[in-house]
């Protein structure tokens, strides 16, 4: 049985679509079809159901996925074990960040990357967690930190850290310091927001603690990109709830006015993600030891 062959046709079935394959993949479509069709008639059954939607899996297929992954991973650990032996870990590690998080730490997770496993390669992406959370399943991330993450199949989660959320606003002319009184919960119902849209967690969490005080949020813009929320505040047009590290790592910080929240606080959890489907390698292992150590350290 070609490696290749079954790496493709792992990835077609995780995916459910050749199309979708193909572009995580990098090869052309009809020669990944071609590829599978090739593994197809080695093993003398049909792994796969083609329609107009995409594909399904036959009873052969779910037989041979479960199996192949089982047997991907072991070549991978082989790898490992192997570059070992010649005197460190290797492999690629691809990693899912918040955006506010992979402005905060993602030079430093670089440097010690660098330094603690040179013959490996780190890949990281910045995205929102409903995509980020399609990248694990579809085997385009190794691992991805989420905000307010919820079980979900397929999916391994675990607490990773608390980040306080504070009210950003356009600093006033003459203002050295930021105030240092808590704006009260329920003072953000009055206040013009610029939030990202729903599902984003922050955005979730300023609506659901509002509601449990009976208010809802005054959106007047949502926008999904820290950097243009806070363009937009520093322009005077809304206020943002935000997290500390997402102002302090933004380009002008001093062109921001910084207030914690009280009556309650707002925190919003950051959660470890990886697949359970695709067991860490040794490699990212040390990654993920490695981030949680830079994240503590931050």
């Amino acid at each position: 049985m070609d490696l290749r062959q079954l790496e493709y046709f792992v990835r077609v079935a995780e995916l459910g679509s050749f199309t979708r394959a193909s572009q995580v993949l990098d090869i052309a479509q009809p020669a990944l079809s071609r590829q599978v069709r090739l593994l197809e008639v080695e093993l003398r059954q049909n792994l796969l159901v083609r329609n107009g939607r995409g594909v399904t899996l036959t009873d052969a297929g779910n037989l041979l996925l479960e199996h192949g992954r089982g047997i991907l991973h072991q070549v991978a650990r082989a790898q490992e074990e192997l570059a070992v032996e010649r005197g460190g870990l290797a492999g690629r590690v691809a990693l899912g960040l918040p955006p506010s998080v992979a402005r905060a730490y993602a030079v430093p997770l670089i440097r010690a990357f660098r330094q603690r496993l040179p013959q490996a390669q780190l890949s990281i992406t910045e995205g929102l967690s409903v995509a980020m959370q399609e990248a694990l399943a579809s085997g385009r991330l190794d691992v991805a930190v989420l905000y307010n993450a919820q079980p979900t199949a397929g999916l391994d989660i675990l607490p990773l850290m608390e980040e306080e959320l504070v009210l950003v606003q356009q600093r006033p002319l003459g203002l050295a310091e930021d105030p240092p009184l808590p704006v009260p919960l329920r003072q953000l119902a009055d206040l013009p927001l610029i939030i990202p849209s729903r599902p984003n967690a922050i955005r979730m969490q300023v609506e659901s603690e509002l509601a449990a005080l009976g208010l809802m949020p005054r959106v007047v813009l949502e926008i999904d990109g820290v950097p243009a929320i806070l363009e937009l505040v520093a322009e005077g047009l809304g206020s943002a709830v935000l997290t500390r590290h997402a102002v302090a790592s933004s380009v002008r910080p001093s062109a921001y006015s910084v207030r914690p929240i009280g009556e309650p606080s707002l925190r919003v959890r950051a959660w470890l993600v990886t697949s359970a489907q695709r067991p860490a390698t040794r490699t990212q292992q040390a990654a993920i030891a490695l981030l949680k150590e830079v994240l503590a350290n931050g």
